[in-house]
């Protein structure tokens, strides 16, 4: 309902209420009820305003999502095994394709994609359902190296898409971000620095070399852990980061980040909403 309708519905009962008002004996009856009038038509048109503010930012959303595409392309070489091709990697609204320069086109529909890796920008390997040979265990894999980096809101698309767990190397540096904090990500052949960026929808660790980065979907996480404050620990259903931070990380801020993780199903749960304590 639109803020005149609402406004001129509550304003319309004013004449009956003075009316019944005027049988009062003073008049200093009418002006405190006036004025408490008064109060509560700015109240409503405060509840109106935060309402239409919520309503255009809900329909921006949908309409950014709606209109988000994918349709990008790099020369590839496809590797399997021991021999190598090459051709176009094509990514688009209905899943993947390879076509190479001699032989047939390979094409995936986002359904049919287990997960990928995407560890660098120029290489990305996908997992489909179909079983490898007899006496080779687990699925059949093809790794593409990439002669375009692959663009980090592409990456982001592709794992919308693909909608399962993936490992997303390619995380956005320029996305905004409710919180940043800077860590460190210690490995057995030494390590990263760089930040963590809180976001909406998602974790991104942007390193400073370029090298060894993540971008985690809420969906990509299986549980997060934060044993002090100076320690993060984000579970993926495809690997586990420990991360040491540089500036201690707030109750308040993991309480809504175990949110999004634990209850991102539930409607009108939002980063901005109350948070909840596990």
């Amino acid at each position: 309902m639109r803020r005149t309708s609402i406004l001129l519905c509550f304003l319309s009962l004013l004449p009956t209420t003075l009316s019944a008002q005027q049988q009062q004996p003073t008049d200093t009856k009418k002006k405190d009820h006036l004025a408490e009038l008064e109060e509560r038509v700015r109240a409503l048109e405060s509840q109106i305003t935060l309402l239409e503010g919520k309503l255009k930012a809900d329909q921006a959303q949908s309409v950014g999502s709606a209109e988000t595409t994918l349709n990008w392309e790099s020369q590839a070489r496809l590797h399997r095994g021991l021999t190598a091709s090459s051709g176009t990697l094509i990514l688009g609204g209905d899943g993947v394709e390879f076509r190479p320069t001699k032989g047939s086109s390979l094409h995936w529909t986002f359904v049919e994609i287990q997960t990928f890796d995407l560890l660098t920008p120029r290489r990305l390997v996908i997992s489909e359902y179909e079983n490898r040979s007899w006496h080779r265990h687990g699925e059949k894999k093809f790794r593409f190296d990439l002669s375009v980096p692959m663009p980090p809101l592409v990456a982001s698309e592709l794992a919308r898409r693909v909608a399962k767990p993936v490992r997303n190397g390619d995380p956005h540096p320029d996305a905004p971000s409710i919180a940043m904090i800077p860590a460190r990500h210690r490995t057995r052949g030494g390590g990263t620095n760089g930040v963590l960026h809180f976001r909406s929808d998602a974790i991104d660790y942007v390193t400073t070399t370029g090298k060894g980065g993540r971008s985690w979907r809420w969906s990509d996480i299986q549980t997060l852990a934060n044993p002090d404050p100076f320690h993060l620990h984000v579970d993926g259903y495809r690997e586990t980061f420990v991360f040491e931070l540089k500036q201690p990380l707030s109750r308040e801020l993991f309480d809504r980040l175990w949110d999004q993780v634990y209850a991102r199903d539930l409607n009108g749960l939002t980063l901005g909403g109350s948070p909840r304590k596990p």
